[in-house]
């Protein structure tokens, strides 16, 4: 039963139902159509985070594997992907947007076993906007002339993408659905730690009726990432994950003709000025940072506050953490699940205690943690400095660090102050304001009285140590193209 905060009513349990689901109790690579054996023996386990329990055992791809999957992909792409007609190309992705609605609840439970986030986040967000991805990009797919006119778009062959674990299956959404629209052909590697729902994606493929090769799934670690990156079939590469490895990756493109997109990073700056409507950004600097566990790299980890009404914004953040449940994933009360993995919550207890080694002042509620599983309370930090590691680097976890600010100038420059520049919001009544620092914010996207929102038709990426190319919207199909 999930805890209630202490000033609320006990909430009786509202679990949504794992009946409809069926996990086979191990799984294959999907590679050309088909779910296939690994050349190799080697199998993990694939844990709920909430218990600790295994949920099915996860295939770790030979590196044979990922040359049997890149020549699927080519082959994919010479006899059947790049000879199709667009339109017909785009019924098959209306045809998985319309698989992907249907399966929806199936999918969003996988979801939340197997990632850990409440059920929440997983139905009405992750479920939804992976379902408009396909169905935007579909709609792109015998409009290119349109699109780019005056020039001549062509694909690229084959793309080799690799998705990180916060969120698995918008992130194939996002990567699968422009490649495919554009004539690519696809390979995928999903994060280790959260790997069903990408698999679940290659039965939904087969549901479509998808030519066998244009899009094949295979699992593992960094390993395996690594070599299908470094694979000489392959023509592009799109990433989603840490700066470091988005580094190591660009490093190895180097020289080679491969395009490639890296979406990395983030340490998003979260402005409140006095003349906003302060309870909406309380909210919405919730929604930033604890909805998501923090675990997102748009995450509104930096919070600045104007000074006349930073204690009052602090008291009121305090107050609405206090009643933020924490619990069973499953549960529709929660509205904190739990850490993706044992490694990660190592990751996030090391900088809260770095946080309080610097001299930050730390609050957190006192409700009580489920026994098992990877959990951390809501934690925010105040009278943190500029210098500070909780404001410079990269949590990846449910942490707040909090400064104050005078002037628009001085605010500008400490929300600047970072290598990364993904993500940033503005909280104000005026738009002189919102323009005069969306304008001035190195930023990829910039939310106005809002945060965490997203839709297909905008793009989204950074700039610096944030990564560099664009996905979403219209910028989304130049990533996979050739234009002229």
């Amino acid at each position: 039963m999930n805890q209630s905060p202490e000033n609320q009513w006990p909430l009786s349990p509202a679990l949504e139902s794992q009946d409809h689901l069926q996990l086979e109790k191990s799984y294959g690579l999907f590679i050309d159509g088909e779910f296939v054996s690994s050349t190799g023996s080697k199998k993990y386990a694939s844990i709920n985070p909430a218990t600790e329990q295994r949920l099915s055992r996860i295939t770790e791809s030979t590196p044979q594997d990922v040359d049997v999957a890149v020549r699927a992909a080519r082959k994919g792409y010479d006899r059947h992907w790049s000879r199709m007609k667009p339109s017909e190309r785009g019924k098959y992705l209306f045809r998985i947007a319309r698989l992907i609605q249907e399966r929806s609840r199936e999918l969003a439970v996988l979801e939340t076993l197997d990632g850990g986030k409440p059920i929440r986040e997983s139905r009405d967000v992750d479920l939804p906007l992976a379902a408009a991805h396909f169905f935007y990009y579909a709609g792109w797919a015998d409009k290119l002339d349109y699109a780019f006119p005056n020039r001549r778009p062509r694909p690229l062959g084959v793309a080799a993408q690799v998705i990180p674990w916060n969120f698995p299956l918008l992130m194939a959404a996002w990567k699968i659905a422009p490649a495919l629209a554009t004539g690519n052909t696809v390979v995928l590697k999903p994060a280790e730690t959260t790997s069903l729902t990408a698999l679940r994606l290659g039965e939904i493929l087969q549901q479509a009726e998808l030519p066998p090769g244009v899009v094949n799934i295979i699992t593992g670690h960094g390993n395996v990432g690594k070599a299908l990156v470094e694979h000489p079939g392959v023509d592009k590469v799109a990433f989603t994950g840490s700066t470091e490895v988005g580094k190591t990756i660009q490093a190895s493109l180097a020289g080679t003709r491969k395009r490639s997109t890296l979406e990395l990073g983030g340490k998003a700056a979260n402005i409140i000025f006095a003349d906003a409507s302060i309870d909406q950004a309380v909210e919405g600097v919730i929604n930033g940072i604890y909805f998501n566990q923090g675990q997102v790299c748009c995450a509104g980890s930096r919070l600045f506050v104007e000074e006349s009404v930073a204690q009052q914004v602090i008291e009121k953040i305090k107050d609405r953490v206090q009643s933020l449940i924490i619990g069973n994933p499953l549960d529709k009360n929660t509205d904190l699940g739990a850490i993706n993995s044992r490694q990660q919550l190592n990751t996030i207890q090391e900088y809260i205690d770095v946080g309080l080694a610097e001299g930050a002042i730390r609050y957190q509620p006192e409700a009580p943690l489920p026994d098992e599983g990877f959990w951390c309370r809501p934690t925010l930090f105040t009278q943190v400095s500029q210098a500070s590691r909780i404001a410079r680097e990269e949590i990846f976890g449910p942490v707040l660090a909090i400064q104050t600010f005078r002037t628009v100038a001085e605010v500008i420059q400490k929300a600047n102050n970072t290598p990364y520049g993904l993500s940033a919001g503005v909280w104000t009544n005026k738009g002189s304001k919102i323009f005069n620092l969306s304008s001035q914010l190195r930023a990829g996207v910039v939310w106005a009285n809002s945060y965490n929102q997203f839709d297909p038709t905008s793009p989204f990426g950074g700039y610096q140590e944030s990564g560099f190319g664009r996905e979403g919207g219209l910028h989304g199909l130049q990533a996979y193209l050739d234009i002229h």
